[in-house]
């Protein structure tokens, strides 16, 4: 592997950094701030005593891992299957028996219109708790 691989001395202007940030917003909240904070707000009625910024990150790990899967497999249920039953994979990016409360909002996140109105927290626990029963069930016949 060569110096070069590492990208340690690309040099990207001001307007070219802007543009890559505001294209990954675009990618991490569709609808804007809005539905940022308003995920944030959920995320926090959901899990009061985990820290946002740690629980965005593991969010966002889980997105793209899950929109990866989805695009590898074309179907939702063997993505959510993949990520559930391999989750020790993750567990560098996503701390253990997180990935399906993280799961859970990504999911809630694909039904999202412009309105940016999330289901309550009490149905986000509910999937979570679906997920939970589906990953348990999964392990018992592996």
């Amino acid at each position: 592997m060569a110096l070069g691989d590492f990208k340690l001395f690309e040099w990207k202007s001001k307007e070219k950094r802007q543009q890559e940030q505001e294209e990954y917003d675009k990618w991490a909240f569709p609808h804007g701030k809005d539905q940022r904070k308003k995920l944030e707000a959920l995320m926090l009625e959901v899990a009061p005593d985990t820290k946002l910024e740690f629980s965005m990150m593991a969010y966002l790990t889980c997105k793209e891992l899950y929109e990866r899967y989805l695009k590898e497999f074309g179907s939702r249920d063997k993505a959510l299957d993949y990520m559930i039953n391999d989750e020790k994979k993750y567990n560098q990016l996503i701390k253990k028996n997180e990935m399906t409360r993280c799961l859970a909002f990504v999911l809630a996140n694909e039904e999202l219109d412009e309105n940016c109105e999330y289901p309550a927290a009490e149905e986000i626990n509910q999937r979570i708790h679906e997920l939970d029963e589906l990953k348990r069930k999964k392990k018992r016949f592996l």
